[in-house]
């Protein structure tokens, strides 16, 4: 991948309210025209997630995005999230701090429900990570964690569930390879690119794939540097494998620096055939030719997409989403669909998500860009200072184990300014914000719409308050813990 963790592109969160329809017929305007939302002026950061600041990301819509919200694991910047849930204004719904690297945060199926997964794990070397597969329940508890084995750590490219209970991740153990065909040493450090199929379970290895065992080192399109030569503490990196995916009885695998796919046999490890690169099996068109490739997934017999990068020799031009059609008989790959708007440009990393209703979301990687994509090809939603090695869109309906937070702004003449959030809740509609007057019993002082990720109200002094979060008939979903307020 080759990413830094350099500042977060400079950007505007727009405002949330609009997801909030329905809700009014639920509200009590105890404050009257205080009981509004949080302006402008007040504090930047989150008073309910103290140290927490918004994500500065910047939202346009040009035409109908498809149901869900958009999950992303921030890379830029280290001051809000390392994983993050937002609408479809950008407007945060989850935000999840880490001292580690989070990668892939998207919905997956465990145990035939809904999960939300992601990797965690150490800071990038070499373009690869060190750590482990997360799944958590729609309580955001987590209910499985998936190591490699072999003595190997599992690197953040790829953590893939299957329906039969297992993960695929990817492994970048050092080893020593013969470098020669390629100008290099004849005891070469290079980076071997496992594929591990492991039962999320018991944690149990059914399936150990070492590409340079079924994958030359003449394959390689990545030049050797002077920085990796292959020497020791220069390691060289030749094929690089990005994503696995699970297809019958076989694994898609994409290698970035062979700029191929790959068709493995689960039971035997071969290679049924190559699409790309060197070796090709297939007669690529014009059109369909990929290279530096990310995120290759089937869909079935004929269909395969990808994250074409489109590195050329000066380092330009469009990166765009791919759908390719492929006739295994007859060896030829064509392209049957493209999504780009011609001009953003994904060094590294990226993906593309083709939707229920036809839409498809294209996450540019190194570029912070996400666009959704129409069925007719055009851009429907632009994201910016999403930097992320993936951008999924998916439903996702959660309840945290948590109690709403709720804090006091400031107090004055009489009034207060109160906040209240409720990190990763997806059914939110409305707040209630109760006061206690008189030490004897708590009563409504206000109640406003949720207008995003942390909403506020104006109402009288009181000694204590408290929060409830309503969902959009009114029933109250969750109450805050009491808050007293310092006069």
């Amino acid at each position: 991948m080759g990413l830094s963790r350099r500042g977060f592109l400079v950007g505007t969160v727009l405002a949330g309210g609009a997801a909030l329809a329905g809700a009014a017929g639920t509200l009590e305007r105890g404050g009257g025209s205080d009981a509004t939302a949080a302006t402008a002026a007040e504090p930047s950061g989150y008073l309910t997630l103290p140290g927490t600041q918004p994500p500065k990301v910047t939202v346009r819509r040009t035409g109908q995005v498809a149901a869900g919200l958009v999950f992303l694991g921030p890379f830029r910047g280290t001051d809000y999230a390392d994983a993050l849930i937002v609408d479809d204004d950008g407007e945060p719904v989850w935000f999840r701090g880490s001292k580690d690297l989070v990668t892939d945060l998207r919905v997956q199926t465990y145990k035939g429900e809904p999960a939300l997964t992601y990797w965690e794990g150490a800071r990038l070397v070499g373009g690869h990570g060190a750590g482990t597969g997360i799944v958590l329940d729609r309580s955001y508890q987590q209910i499985a964690e998936v190591r490699a084995g072999e003595g190997m750590q599992g690197d953040l490219h790829e953590f893939q569930l299957t329906d039969q209970g297992t993960a695929l991740l990817t492994a970048y153990p050092e080893v020593i390879a013969d470098l020669r065909p390629i100008g290099g040493p004849r005891e070469g450090h290079v980076y071997g690119c496992h594929v591990q199929e492991v039962d999320v379970e018991t944690g149990k290895v059914l399936l150990d794939w070492n590409a340079l065992d079924h994958i030359e080192i003449a394959e390689t399109k990545m030049p050797m540097t002077k920085d990796t030569d292959g020497t020791k503490g220069k390691t060289f990196d030749p094929v690089h494998v990005n994503s696995v995916q699970a297809y019958g009885d076989t694994l898609l695998i994409s290698a970035r620096d062979t700029c191929a796919l790959y068709s493995i046999d689960r039971r035997t490890g071969a290679v049924r055939w190559r699409l790309g690169g060197r070796r090709s099996d297939f007669t690529v068109g014009s059109r369909a030719a990929f290279a530096w490739q990310h995120n290759a997934r089937r869909h079935d017999a004929t269909t395969i997409t990808l994250f074409d990068n489109h590195i050329t020799n000066v380092g330009d031009g469009a990166s765009r989403g791919v759908v390719l059609k492929i006739d295994e008989k007859a060896r030829k790959a064509t392209l049957l669909r493209e999504y780009t708007d011609g001009k953003t440009y994904g060094q590294y990393m990226g993906n593309v998500q083709l939707l229920e209703n036809g839409n498809a979301v294209v996450g540019y990687g190194s570029t912070a860009t996400v666009i959704e994509f129409g069925p007719d090809g055009r851009p429907v939603m632009e994201m910016t200072g999403a930097g992320s090695y993936r951008a999924y869109r998916a439903p996702w309906s959660a309840q945290p184990r948590t109690v709403p937070s709720v804090a006091i702004a400031s107090v004055s003449g009489g009034r207060m300014r109160v906040h209240a959030s409720w990190n990763g809740a997806t059914e939110v509609a409305a707040w209630r914000f109760l006061t206690d007057a008189n030490a004897a019993r708590f009563t409504t002082a206000a109640s406003v719409r949720r207008t995003g990720f942390e909403t506020a109200a104006t109402m009288p002094v009181a000694p204590r308050v408290v929060a409830e979060a309503l969902a959009s008939n009114g029933r109250v979903l969750a109450r805050s813990a009491v808050q007293a307020v310092s006069v």
